[in-house]
């Protein structure tokens, strides 16, 4: 005698597994979403940190115009490149007065969106 799985135990089998994708998956790609957040934002004060050794140097931040292209040619990273962001996008640099920020417009690219992370944010977390 023949020992088989029935066509009946298969679909069951077929059933669980796909019920327990359906509860995983999900969760396992929002923490993947997160888990980018928060490398972009380690990134960012890596960033950050590097900007505010141009001041102590120079006396002063760059200006917009300026941004990151000075610390490139002035050979303040590592490797001479700009770092970018978990989805291999360029930061975006603002001088403002006394200060500046760091934005990231995230996987969707494009700025003003919800996914958009910006450096004074990472620093409150």
């Amino acid at each position: 005698m023949k020992k088989a799985f029935s066509l009946m135990e298969l679909m069951v089998v077929i059933i669980i597994l796909g019920l327990l994708a359906a509860f995983v998956l999900p969760n396992l790609t929002g923490k993947s979403d997160e888990a980018k957040d928060k490398i972009v934002c380690i990134q960012m004060k890596s960033v950050a940190q590097t900007i505010k050794m141009y001041k102590l140097d120079t006396s002063s931040y760059p200006q917009t115009e300026e941004g990151f292209k000075i610390l490139v040619e002035k050979k303040y990273f590592d490797d001479n490149k700009l770092p970018k962001d978990a989805w291999s996008n360029e930061f975006v640099y603002i001088l403002n007065d006394d200060s500046f920020d760091l934005i990231s417009f995230g996987g969707d690219k494009k700025e003003g969106t919800s996914d958009d992370i910006y450096l004074s944010k990472c620093n409150n977390k």
